[in-house]
């Protein structure tokens, strides 16, 4: 009886969520938000799942997901490292501690950080001078880059109930721009005559560093049907952001996800092993809706081998792959995303919990 009902609660989430995936197919939303570096996936064991991870526990990893997935954390500490070679040489890296004093009791306190890396550029203006044939002029190289560090808590309010927050400094730094003044001309002299001899715009030059704050929270919920877990998260909740005169908003993303380990289903299985299935769906703000699917397959809980699939992916073909060992509070993960034109995206996190 409770395997009946543990299938039909699965396939009855699992339809709430392909029918909350495809309601807004028609709604293209393209390039409204900024900040985009707070979408990026770097935790190699999300990255794997194609990030269908929003009900699972990962310890202090769970900042970058749900905060609520703290909760569930064994061990006093966990900390995670995480490198990711972004498309188009981005580098991108993210970092998380996770302190529990006393095994849940008072809560669980969690610090994260991510940092992206754009690179350098050449920067040019457009010449003001009508001599200049080649229509611009070099102002010498810039470096891009972004970060955000965060504070979280989460805390199971009940056996099957929990809650978590997290508040964020993100700040992003795109350089300077160079806008011309239409309403206000210079006249050019002749060097010989001083002579006027034609007018050029003046130019405004701004500056376009942000520090918004970002709000995350969350919650996870256990049913008590064997190992089944809701999960609901909202992300990157923040005011509108201003460069010089255009107003951008954030990437909010609201996610609704189940998760079950199917060994359940099966009664006793030989060895420690088990196969959890997870699935996500996403609600964004700047592009269509996606539904994510992962599998993490675990064996003496040394060995995972991770898959995902992701739907309505511009680049890439959707598909994830990945692997973790575990051994004696070390683990090391690895994801592998194909990435279309972009080639391959790789992500490595080493993780330590005490």
């Amino acid at each position: 009886m409770k395997k009946t009902a543990a299938i039909l609660l699965c396939g009855l989430a699992l339809a709430i969520l392909l029918f909350s995936s495809g309601m807004a197919q028609d709604n293209q939303k393209l390039a409204q938000t900024s900040f985009k570096f707070l979408s990026v996936v770097s935790d190699a064991q999300g990255a794997a799942m194609a990030g269908a991870v929003n009900s699972l526990q990962l310890g202090s990893s769970a900042l970058f997901f749900n905060p609520a997935g703290m909760t569930g954390m064994e061990k006093k500490l966990d900390f995670s490292l995480s490198n990711n070679q972004w498309i188009a040489d981005i580098e991108h890296y993210a970092m998380s501690l996770a302190v529990n004093p006393a095994h849940g009791k008072y809560g669980v306190v969690g610090f994260s950080l991510q940092y992206a890396n754009f690179g350098n550029f050449v920067g040019t203006v457009v010449s003001r001078d009508p001599s200049n044939l080649k229509g611009y002029e070099d102002t010498g190289i810039f470096k891009l880059d972004a970060y955000a560090a965060g504070v979280g808590y989460a805390k199971a309010l009940t056996d099957r109930f929990s809650v978590g927050g997290q508040i964020r400094l993100a700040h992003q730094d795109l350089g300077e721009s160079t806008i011309p003044n239409e309403t206000k001309s210079q006249p050019i002299y002749d060097d010989s005559t001083h002579a006027v001899i034609g007018y050029a715009d003046s130019a405004i030059v701004g500056t376009n560093r942000l520090d918004p704050l970002v709000f995350d929270f969350g919650t996870q919920f256990r049913t008590g049907v064997k190992s089944l877990v809701f999960g609901m998260s909202v992300r990157n909740f923040s005011k509108e952001v201003k460069y010089i005169y255009e107003q951008f908003q954030l990437p909010l993303v609201f996610t609704l996800g189940i998760s079950m380990d199917l060994m359940d289903l099966f009664g006793e299985v030989p060895y420690d092993q088990s196969l959890v299935m997870s699935v996500d769906a996403s609600h964004y703000r700047d592009h269509p809706e996606q539904l994510k699917i992962g599998l993490d397959y675990r064996i003496m809980n040394m060995l995972a081998l991770r898959g995902g699939y992701v739907t309505a992916s511009d680049e890439n073909s959707g598909f994830s792959f990945g692997l973790g060992v575990c051994k004696a509070g070390f683990a090391f993960d690895y994801a592998y995303t194909p990435f279309g034109v972009f080639d391959k995206v790789q992500r490595m996190t080493a993780r330590i919990s005490l």
